[in-house]
C-alpha cells in the first residue's frame, strides 16, 4: 500500500477495511501498520478510546495507546501464540501484545523460562525485550468491553489473523491457542488459508494437540491448546506455571527452537 494514498478504508465503522487491505500486505510491517489504523468495529473503537481517555487511577500519568494492538515477534517465527484480545489497561495502554497486565506477566515469565523470550517480563515497547522464534497475536486486535468480543467482531478481525499466518507460513510449524476463544477462532482461519483441518474438528483442551497434515500449499502444522493465562485461571490454579511451560516447551521443540530452562512444580 502506498503511504501517500488516502487511507479511506480506516473510516469509522467500515467493516470491510480488514478484508480489503489485509490480503494485499507483502510483509508483517505493512500489516501491523494497517492493523493500528483499523476502525471497523464501532463498539470496540468507542471502548478502547474511552478507556484511553478515562484511564485507570494507577496509570493516570501515562499516555494510553488506545488503538488496535498489532502482533509482536519476528517475521521468521516458527511458533505463533494466539490469545483472545488486548486487555483494556494492558495492551490497550502499552501498545504491545500481552504487555502491562497480569496475563502478560504470566505468559512472558513462561516464555522466558522456555528460553524464547529475552526477559521474564514485558513492560512497554522499548524495554529491550525480544522474542526468539515466536510471535504473539490475537484474533481480535482491540480491547473489548468485559474482555468479551462479539462473534461479529471476531469475524471482522479474521482477515488480519489470516494474513498474519499467511505471511508467517514459510517457516510456521506450530500454533498455540491460549483459551477456547483463540482455538475456535483459529480453525476457520487455518481451514480458509489452505491448511487441512481434521474432521471432526479438534476439540479444545489444555494440552490438546492436533496435527494438520501438509497440503500442496502448506507444510504440516501442529496446533496446541493451553488454558489462557487470565487472572482467574492462574489465581484459581486452573493454569499453573509448569502447565504453561510444558505446552510452550513442546511448541518450541516442534518448532525447532533450542530448549530452555525447566521450571520447578
Amino acid at each position: 500500500m502506498d503511504d501517500t494514498e488516502p487511507d479511506r478504508g480506516a473510516d469509522h465503522g467500515d467493516r470491510g477495511y480488514p478484508a480489503r487491505h489485509a490480503p494485499r500486505c507483502s510483509g508483517l510491517g505493512e500489516l501491523d501498520a494497517l492493523v493500528t489504523r483499523c476502525r471497523a468495529c464501532p463498539r470496540l473503537v468507542a471502548w478502547r478510546e474511552e478507556v484511553a481517555e478515562v484511564k485507570r487511577a494507577a496509570f493516570q500519568d501515562e499516555e494510553y495507546w488506545g488503538r488496535p494492538v498489532p502482533g509482536f515477534g519476528p517475521a521468521d517465527a516458527t511458533v505463533a501464540v494466539v490469545g483472545l484480545a488486548p486487555a483494556a489497561h494492558g495492551g490497550n495502554r502499552t501498545g504491545r501484545m500481552f504487555t502491562g497486565d497480569a496475563a502478560g506477566d504470566f505468559l512472558f515469565a513462561a516464555l522466558h523460562d522456555v528460553g524464547i523470550a529475552s526477559q521474564p517480563s514485558s513492560v512497554h515497547p522499548g524495554d529491550g525485550l525480544t522474542l526468539r522464534g515466536v510471535r504473539l497475536t490475537s484474533p481480535v486486535h482491540c480491547a473489548p468491553p468485559a474482555n468479551k468480543p462479539t462473534p461479529g467482531e471476531r469475524d471482522t478481525c479474521r482477515a488480519w489473523l489470516s494474513a498474519e499466518l499467511d505471511l508467517l507460513s514459510p517457516g510456521l510449524r506450530v500454533v498455540v491457542a491460549l483459551g477456547g476463544f483463540g482455538w475456535q477462532a483459529l480453525l476457520p482461519v487455518l481451514d480458509g488459508a489452505g491448511w487441512r483441518v481434521p474432521r471432526p474438528r479438534p476439540v479444545f483442551g489444555h494440552g490438546a494437540h492436533a496435527v494438520l497434515p501438509a497440503t500442496e500449499r502448506r507444510q504440516e502444522l501442529h496446533l496446541l491448546g493451553s488454558y489462557h493465562p487470565s487472572r482467574r485461571n492462574t489465581f484459581t490454579g486452573r493454569l499453573t506455571m509448569p502447565m504453561l511451560v510444558d505446552v510452550l516447551r513442546e511448541a518450541a521443540a516442534l518448532g525447532g527452537l533450542p530448549a530452555g530452562r525447566s521450571v520447578a512444580p
